[in-house]
């Protein structure tokens, strides 16, 4: 992976189809197992969740991931939506890389970084090594957050 960097371009409607596909190949069996809808109006739906953040992971000109955080200027914090990586791009440190990325601007700026995490999802293992810690949960998900203090 050294050899291609990773590069972000801004999501556009014309990635709608490989984002679906991408939804089910990352999500479907983690959200069947969480008792969370996997038909295509929930995947649109999700998608569409602040669409203007999504990016496309691109290596080598080649679309493989979507990562998607927003500034959330009253809580002084990101939030990280969504990070999925196609599956023979996983364990690659794609993932990690983009979100240490996050992190580092966050922490320049003293700010924090939160997220939701699938119960159950083998995401939430990456999340606490690189520092998240669980504030709360719901029925379906963990909510965590990074503070920049946390990594000093």
């Amino acid at each position: 992976m050294d050899a291609y960097p990773i590069r972000l371009r801004k999501a556009t409607w014309a990635d709608m189809d490989f984002l679906l596909e991408l939804r089910d190949q990352t999500m479907r069996h983690h959200l069947q197992k969480a008792g969370a809808l996997t038909d295509k109006d929930a995947y649109k739906n999700r998608i569409l969740y602040h669409f203007d953040d999504a990016q496309i992971v691109e290596i080598a000109d080649k679309r493989v991931g979507l990562f998607k955080a927003f500034y959330q200027a009253d809580l002084n914090q990101w939030y990280l939506v969504q990070i999925q990586i196609l599956p023979e791009y996983q364990n690659h440190k794609i993932g990690r890389a983009l979100i240490t990325e996050l992190i580092t601007k966050a922490t320049d700026n003293n700010e924090s970084v939160a997220l939701s995490v699938l119960k159950g999802s083998p995401a939430r293992r990456l999340y606490e090594r690189l520092g998240f810690q669980c504030m709360s949960e719901s029925e379906l998900e963990f909510n965590m957050l990074f503070h920049p203090v946390d990594r000093e």
